[in-house]
């Protein structure tokens, strides 16, 4: 597994984390497209802000090996960003709507 695979892998867990909050909290749904262009975001941002911890891609492909652990953690952080995304935006929304 490269470093560009492992992102867009951790992109898709963005992705699915936000449509899936966007589900279960119809509240703080923007609907399919909404969700996964926030979950996109939302998933880059927190990888690229928590990733200098040493679990971004790059990190887990050090020296032709693949550390099983840091990419459940990476996974897990991308899916937070997209859920976090969903939130923070619809409560921007919200607010700015009023």
């Amino acid at each position: 597994m490269t470093g560009t695979l492992i992102s867009l892998i951790s992109i898709f867990i963005g992705i699915l984390g936000a449509n899936l909050f966007g589900v279960y909290k119809e509240k703080y749904s923007f609907g399919f497209t909404g969700n996964t262009l926030v979950g996109v975001f939302g998933s880059i941002f927190l990888i690229k802000v928590f990733g200098r911890l040493g679990f971004n891609p790059w990190y887990i492909m050090q020296n032709e090996t693949f550390d099983i652990w840091l990419f459940i953690i990476n996974g897990i952080v991308s899916a937070l960003g997209g859920i976090l995304g969903v939130f923070i935006s619809k409560i921007i929304y919200i607010k700015m709507n009023k």
